[in-house]
């Protein structure tokens, strides 16, 4: 299978170098074409437009940032790509968008995943991502051999869209655990108890969270710089989708966390 990446950043490029490493032929785009000449000094090909990179892929995997990002991408893709190719949207985007994108696709005779992953870019270069699948059985299926060059636990949720709900409730429940750290951490504080103590205790008992070993171990906000922009996306999007008690309560515990944070990153 000839496949394809587009969106280089710090998620997508240990996915991409898995796959690479794994012995499938990769085609790769990015923005910054310096980007993908790295890529090709360890044996991809770098493409030198999407459209060409699709006419060459049987399998494309896309992580780019946001909706528009990603329709931008498809917009030329899935005219290049040849019918029986897969598309699989490792972004984080509106389910809506998905499912838009999976009838184009159809279209086309293409099948298409969204498969947004979990773990940072550390777990990428394991090889140990959560990979959240949702698309058709026959485009799971043919997707399944490539995901399992980056992911350790590949669920099949359901139809499209089916991921990227899971992955959207799962980002706004880590923010929402930060926050609640935030707030432990000031409780304590108030009370007259050492940070560190109190973070040992914490992270050795039922209260423990990775969302409270990340701002327990954090000297400043800008320590989780490159996390706090797509929590502040994905805090959003569950809430525009939903617009309930349930979502109203993970976004104003997760705001605890994410509006110093981002207040920190404006400098």
């Amino acid at each position: 299978m000839r496949t394809g990446f587009i969106g280089l950043g710090n998620q997508g490029t240990p996915m991409a170098a898995r796959m690479l490493q794994a012995g499938y032929p990769v085609t790769v785009w990015a923005r910054r074409p310096e980007v993908a000449t790295d890529f090709a000094r360890q044996g991809a090909v770098a493409a030198a437009s999407i459209a060409d990179l699709g006419a060459a892929c049987d399998h494309v995997g896309i992580c780019v940032f946001a909706d528009q990002d990603v329709i931008d991408v498809c917009d030329q893709l899935i005219p290049a790509m040849q019918a029986g190719g897969v598309i699989a949207v490792h972004s984080t985007i509106h389910p809506d968008v998905c499912e838009e994108l999976a009838r184009r696709c159809t279209e086309q005779g293409i099948l298409f995943v969204d498969a947004p992953v979990s773990g940072g870019a550390l777990v990428a270069e394991q090889g140990a991502l959560t990979v959240m699948c949702g698309g058709a059985a026959d485009a799971f299926a043919r997707a399944r051999p490539v995901f399992e060059t980056f992911g350790k636990l590949i669920v099949h949720l359901g139809e499209v869209g089916a991921g990227q709900r899971a992955k959207i409730i799962n980002n706004a429940l880590m923010s929402a655990n930060m926050g609640a750290a935030r707030a432990a951490m000031a409780a304590g504080r108030t009370l007259g108890l050492d940070k560190a103590a109190l973070a040992e205790v914490i992270n050795n008992s039922s209260g423990r969270s990775l969302g409270f070993q990340i701002y327990a171990g954090m000297s400043t906000y800008l320590d989780f710089a490159v996390g706090t922009p797509p929590m502040v996306k994905d805090v959003a999007l569950l809430h525009n989708m939903l617009g309930d008690e349930n979502s109203e309560t993970l976004r104003r515990t997760a705001d605890f966390f994410l509006k110093p944070a981002a207040e920190a990153l404006k400098g």
